[in-house]
């Protein structure tokens, strides 16, 4: 860590200055809240997908689904979310008696 003190070379023409650090500024409520909200919604983000699902295909499937995700602006966990979803809704008119 530098010396904020030292002096300066002999051959320097400016006289040495102490630079001092100021308070840190006041915190801004809103920014504040902002940011938290951002925490807490990742952390709500998460807790909804707890299963793993693994799954072998072609790697001609996966470049097929990467690129359907890509043009469509989603990840492919996304995609395949949504895709399972429409498949396999959590309440089928099958299933109701």
């Amino acid at each position: 860590m530098a010396d904020m003190t030292a002096k300066p070379p002999l051959n320097s023409k400016r006289p040495a200055k102490r630079v001092g650090i100021g308070a840190r500024p006041p915190a801004n409520p809103h920014a504040e809240a902002w940011i938290r909200q951002g925490e807490a919604s990742a952390l709500n983000k998460g807790d909804c997908y707890t299963a793993r699902l693994t799954l072998d295909i072609t790697p001609a499937m996966r470049a097929r689904i990467k690129v359907s995700a890509f043009t469509q602006g989603l990840t492919v966990a996304d995609l395949l979310r949504g895709l399972l979803e429409r498949e396999f809704p959590a309440h089928r008119k099958e299933d109701t008696p």
